[in-house]
């Protein structure tokens, strides 16, 4: 169960659930794969929630211009 940051502020960052998830999971295996964090300290220790604390900071975004690519596809 995520506690912080809150799903509310979450979603006030991407405009639904499923994105969310996806958006988290794929942004924590770039983390354990070594790529560099966007904030300089995270109060998780485990990359979902880092990943999660990067989002809530507006620094992890979808990339609409990537998606709309896939849509065409």
């Amino acid at each position: 169960m995520i506690l912080y940051p809150s799903v509310d502020k979450l979603l006030e960052q991407v405009d639904s659930r499923y994105k969310l998830i996806a958006l988290g999971a794929k942004r924590a295996h770039e983390l354990e794969q070594g790529a560099l964090p966007t904030l300089p300290k995270f109060d998780s220790v485990k990359p979902i929630g880092q990943a999660f604390e990067e989002i809530e900071a507006g620094n992890v975004v979808i990339d609409t211009a990537a998606s709309e690519l896939e849509n065409e596809a």
